[in-house]
């Protein structure tokens, strides 16, 4: 089957991958400014984590390990970020995701800097005090922020309408059963979750086990939904997580199905991103823009899922929904 041709973005486009890489990398600047400033005076290791109350200090990271958390996290938004935002297709959405990642870069600075600022001069990291008030301004640097990226990433574009396709039929002889089998990755969506996963052992390992385990949550809820395997037979539609082959991720009977189509998906357009996405009225397991199947529902939903040939996967369910009808009807 046939691509679509994608049109050439108009030559006065935004610069959506820059703008949207800009905070994460003034943000690391700061950051590496304000350590090396300072870091004459502070203390080793560094008190990092700081208790209810009077914000005592009850957590501690080495140096190196605090400014590898901090850089860490500021490349893994920062590179999530700019390669969302240089999809072709930017969607109504697009801007607001520039205005999280300020807002997150802008948070994640403050916090560092103010730690930092914190330890200087402390000659025991168990003595260092940071008051819980300054959650508040941090929101605040973020909300600040995040006005400032959306003020940067200008209007947001108008989505082009999508046709639906026609809801076509297999020719299957009576009696006779067939299957249809395909698997879609999203080698980002993957690399970040190897990413997030290689971060939390790490550590989990050498440094600071909180963070080491907030990254491990973090992959585990990306790496199931990062490659799936995607069946249609009698039974229905399953859609399953390759990466973990016992985990489905969703499955559909013939009697949750009215109608199965075929169409382009845009996955920034339609649904804000990649991956496991959910919008009013329908939802679906989106890894990139492009074929799809749509699967309606009893209740009135959609179910999307982008994979290639999503035309004979309809077509196969289809022909099936045709069957249960006519069993129906015949009893």
């Amino acid at each position: 089957m046939k691509s679509a041709q994608r049109s050439s973005p108009p030559l006065n486009a935004r610069p959506w991958a820059l703008i949207a890489v800009l905070p994460f990398v003034a943000a690391a600047v700061a950051v590496a400014v304000v350590y090396f400033s300072i870091s004459a005076r502070l203390p080793e290791p560094l008190a990092t984590h700081f208790g209810e109350g009077a914000a005592r200090a009850d957590g501690f990271t080495s140096a190196r390990g605090f400014l590898l958390l901090v850089f860490t996290l500021l490349l893994v938004f920062g590179t999530v970020a700019g390669l969302l935002a240089r999809l072709p297709g930017p969607s109504a959405g697009t801007p607001w995701l520039i205005a999280g990642g300020y807002a997150l870069a802008a948070a994640i600075a403050f916090l560092a800097c103010r730690t930092l600022f914190a330890n200087a001069g402390a000659t025991d990291a168990s003595a260092v005090r940071l008051p819980l008030w300054e959650l508040a301004l941090t929101l605040a640097v973020a909300v600040l922020a995040g006005a400032l990226g959306r003020l940067l990433a200008g209007p947001a574009p108008r989505p082009s309408d999508r046709a639906a396709g026609g809801a076509p039929r297999l020719d299957l002889p009576a009696g006779v059963s067939a299957g249809w089998s395909r698997t879609i990755g999203s080698p980002p969506i993957v690399a970040l979750g190897t990413l997030l996963l290689g971060a939390g052992l790490f550590f989990l390992a050498f440094a600071d086990w909180q963070a080491g385990i907030s990254l491990l949550i973090g992959a585990i809820a990306v790496l199931p939904c990062a490659a799936a395997r995607v069946t249609v037979d009698r039974r229905g539609l399953t859609v399953s997580s390759t990466l973990l082959p016992p985990l489905r991720i969703r499955h559909l009977p013939l009697d949750r199905v009215t109608e199965a189509t075929s169409r382009p998906i845009g996955a920034f357009q339609e649904f804000g991103g990649w991956g496991y996405r959910i919008r009013s009225g329908r939802s679906g397991l989106v890894l990139r823009s492009g074929e799809g199947i749509v699967v309606r529902l009893t209740d009135g939903k959609e179910f999307v899922v982008t994979v290639d040939d999503a035309a004979t996967a309809a077509a196969l369910l289809n022909t099936y929904l045709d069957r249960a009808r006519s069993r129906k009807e015949g009893a």
